[in-house]
């Protein structure tokens, strides 16, 4: 194998799980654990520092070092990206062999705003959002009627469908306001996709591309009609073949992470309206049925070089 060490940089303060399943990914594909670095000491204030020895990637943290060229950057959690932004772009430039570097494209998948303005750009089909900061009451109810007064509503910038809120009132609409004010958080309205299955169950796909290439598929049931299809929030996900996609969502899926500059990217999307992305996760969870095998192993080793003849 023509790498030194494959180094596993996650924010070790996160529960999410992923890392584990990377570490047995990295077994798998090279008979060896991965080094493993906590991403916190490369924010600023932190003890991490990212050097060039001789033309020699090293990484030096809590009184340890490692000289690699292939860095896995994983579990950042969203509020704590922007803080990561110095260490990608030291990461750039000295040359690591990653899928992780990408600041501007993170920041655009991260930062709902910014997704949407993409998305809005490059023709990537979505439902009609409007951004409000700290709006004024008028504001916001305009917004509210403009959307036909179903919509959902969420933080710019959030995780696992917390503070995601299904407003069909202005008095719903009013305490989604003050909600997201009091977090001091920006946040977006979007009209209601009625992603309903014929059971009458709001349902929608995650979909995770890489180089272009689906990966994996997996439909989320939800039969709350007001909870966001999140596993966190109730949602039942099932794995299934991604040929059997309703057609045209995996082209949608690939030309979404496109979009925001991501070579890999977990997209929440649905059929309904002729296809229409929610979101696009920078690090989406593997889950527990094949994503060590469909996902996690060909994102590792996407980071390896290619053996010698």
């Amino acid at each position: 194998m023509a790498v030194s060490e494959l180094v596993l940089m996650t924010d070790h303060s996160s529960t999410e799980g992923s890392r584990d399943t990377l570490v047995a990914a990295a077994r798998l594909l090279t008979g060896r654990d991965p080094v493993l670095l906590d991403a916190r000491h490369f924010t600023p204030g932190g003890s991490g520092r990212i050097r060039t020895d001789g033309g020699e990637l090293r990484l030096e943290a809590d009184g340890a070092g490692v000289t690699t060229d292939s860095v896995l950057v994983y579990e950042i959690p969203p509020h704590r990206r922007r803080d990561f932004e110095p260490a990608q772009h030291r990461l750039h430039e000295a040359g690591a062999r990653s899928l992780g570097t990408d600041a501007a494209a993170w920041r655009a998948a991260t930062e709902k705003d910014r997704t949407v303005e993409c998305f809005t750009r490059d023709g990537i089909a979505h439902m009609p959002t409007v951004t409000l900061t700290r709006p004024g009451t008028r504001e916001a109810a305009e917004a509210f009627e403009l959307l036909g007064r179903d919509v959902w509503a969420r933080p710019t910038v959030g995780m696992g469908g917390t503070d995601v809120f299904h407003i069909t009132t202005h008095a719903q609409l009013a305490a989604a306001a003050h909600h997201y004010a009091r977090a001091g958080a920006g946040w977006l309205i979007a009209r209601d996709a009625g992603n309903f299955g014929p059971d009458g169950q709001r349902h929608q796909y995650r979909v995770v591309v890489l180089g272009g290439q689906v990966l994996r598929a997996v439909e989320h049931v939800q039969p709350d009609p007001d909870a966001p299809c999140n596993e966190s929030r109730g949602a039942v996900s099932t794995r299934m073949d991604p040929g059997d996609l309703p057609t045209g969502l995996a082209d949608l899926a690939v030309s979404a992470a496109k979009s925001l500059g991501l070579p890999f990217a977990g997209v929440d999307l649905a059929a309904e309206n002729g296809g229409v992305v929610f979101e696009v996760n920078v690090h989406p969870a593997f889950g527990t049925d094949g994503g060590l095998e469909t996902v996690a192993v060909p994102y590792v080793a996407a980071h390896l070089a290619p053996a010698r003849p």
